[in-house]
């Protein structure tokens, strides 16, 4: 792949990227798209949970499988390097965008928030939490997270040069940040469905293993540095003691994490 072509090729996989975000904040906040968490008058189903919980694994598998160091250097004697983390960025929108596209509503209602200020407060939450994912991937090197940096590196003739271990800001609070994020952003909704039920409760227990496999890479590639880190950080929440891990505190680079 020329050099040209592979900075063309991460530039439409960002572009696709981006669309797939926004995407994924109407979708699950039931905001301004065609179809959303909780669109239609789905009833929960066997054949409905059996799908909605395939979309998920979909989504689950890839997105950890190809961030371990083990699959990219496999990875990469098929794709080149440059443009391994555009290839693992464009997988990940694809089956989103397939999750969106096939997902089964089921729209019984676990609770319904009708009081103003409750009201105001969780759309408040979910917005933060969207917030707080986005404001996370320029801490950590955003270009970099989404394979952009990589192509124009390689585009440039300049040798690609993974971030150094850093804890900017928010990741001085918590070891995960972004994955803090999608949490709040996941739960956060005055109208909670049995289908968005689903959605929270797999995402959740996705985000709390994926950590395991992150943190046992971080180790792995930072050493006692990234030990010492974890000791004294939280991992998800704020102020407490360090009860397990997650980690992210640089840019993606190597190892890259979903």
């Amino acid at each position: 792949m020329s050099r040209v072509a592979a900075f063309l090729y991460g530039a439409l996989v960002y572009l696709l990227f981006l669309g797939t975000f926004l995407y994924a904040i109407g979708f699950v906040g039931n905001l301004v798209v065609p179809k959303s968490i909780d669109s239609g008058a789905g009833v929960l189903t066997l054949p409905a949970l059996v799908i909605d919980a395939l979309l998920l694994g979909l989504f689950a598998i890839q997105h950890s499988v190809m961030a371990r160091p083990w699959f990219k250097r496999a990875w990469t004697r098929i794709v080149p390097e440059p443009v391994e983390r555009s290839t693992y960025v464009l997988l990940a929108s694809l089956c989103l965008i397939v999750l969106f596209w096939q997902w089964r509503p089921m729209t019984e209602v676990v609770w319904d928030v009708r009081n103003d200020t409750g009201y105001l407060v969780l759309s408040a939450l979910f917005w933060l939490g969207w917030l707080t994912v986005l404001a996370c991937t320029f801490l950590i090197s955003h270009f970099d997270l989404f394979g952009l940096k990589q192509v124009t590196d390689h585009l440039r003739r300049v040798r690609y040069q993974p971030a150094p271990f850093a804890t900017p800001v928010l990741y001085r609070l918590v070891r995960h940040p972004l994955y803090l994020g999608f949490l709040i952003a996941f739960w956060a909704t005055p109208r909670m469905t049995r289908g968005h039920l689903l959605f929270a409760l797999a995402t959740t227990g996705y985000i709390l293993i994926a950590i395991q496999f992150e943190e046992h890479d971080l180790v792995g590639y930072f050493g006692e540095t990234y030990r010492r880190y974890r000791e004294r950080t939280p991992m998800l929440i704020p102020f407490t003691k360090r009860a397990g891990g997650t980690a992210r505190p640089r840019s993606t680079a190597s190892p890259r994490g979903g």
